[in-house]
Formats: structure tokens, sequence, C-alpha cells
């Protein structure tokens, strides 16, 4: 395993909405009764290209094999949100995502961060625990998915 982050660039747009979908996807195998989707313009290029020339977009490689991405934003000085992280459900369980997660914490050492993922997405939720993320609340996204509120605050000294 040869794993790299690297910045996106508007040609990985549609590896990176093709290998997003199929993450997406596959939560409806993980958790029964969930239906096909994802967040809004989780399938659209359009979308993607835009995420990469505002956000902070990355691919996640596997020697030359595109098998996730991540996009993080700047909220403020200190806070960064983690928009969203995705892996190719073969790429899954092989700790590319704490790789990423790191990566994050490295390149971007903000002293908040939050993010928001599904309230189903249990897998999801023991993932960003593990790093420190505590719940805030849960909330109803536009779209009607429920969704929890995460954060993490640097320790102080």
């Amino acid at each position: 395993m040869s794993i790299s982050i690297i910045r996106a660039l508007p040609a990985d747009a549609e590896t990176l909405v093709r290998v997003q979908v199929a993450a997406f996807h596959y939560d409806s195998v993980l958790y029964p009764g969930v239906a096909l989707g994802g967040p809004p313009g989780y399938d659209s290029v359009d979308e993607m290209l835009e995420k990469i020339q505002q956000d902070e977009t990355y691919k996640i490689m596997d020697g030359e094999t595109c098998v996730g991405g991540l996009v993080a934003f700047k909220r403020d000085n200190e806070h960064y949100h983690l928009d969203v992280i995705f892996l190719d459900p073969a790429a899954q369980n092989r700790g590319i995502g704490t790789l990423a997660m790191q990566f994050l914490e490295q390149t971007y050492p903000a002293s908040v961060w939050t993010l928001d993922t599904p309230v189903w997405a249990v897998r999801n939720q023991h993932f960003y625990e593990k790093f420190g993320f505590v719940k805030l609340h849960e909330f109803v996204h536009d779209d009607g998915t429920p969704l929890i509120a995460y954060e993490r605050r640097a320790a102080t000294t």
C-alpha cells in the first residue's frame, strides 16, 4: 500500500465523483433501509469542480489509483469544516481514512474542526469520535437528511 494525498486538480473531478458515488452508494449495503444517494451534489462533476476551485480538495491515491477524496474549508482563522471524506468501498478498513484524518490535522492545525454525518451512519460516528470529535446536536438538512453535528477543539494549555 502506497498512499498519498494530493491536491485535486480540475482534471480529477470525474474520477473523484465516480469514487464518491461508489462510497455513498455503499451505505445502502452497510445500512439496510438507506436509499442510494449522498449529500447534495455528490454525483455532480460540476459540484466537484466548484469544490476543487473554492475549497481544500484532495484526492487519496493508492499508487496510481484514486481510492478516495476529501474536502475541507476554512470557516474563520481558527476553524475548519470537514465537508466530506470518502473512500472506495474496496479501500475501506485498511487505515486509509486514519491517514487522511492525520493529514488534515497536520496540514490545517485549526483550533476547531467541525463536520456533519448522517444519524444512521454509525461507522462514521465511531470513526470521528476516535479522533476526538464530540456530538453537538442533531438537525435535519434542507434535503431532509437527519444529521449529527460534530466538533473537535484543540486542547488548550
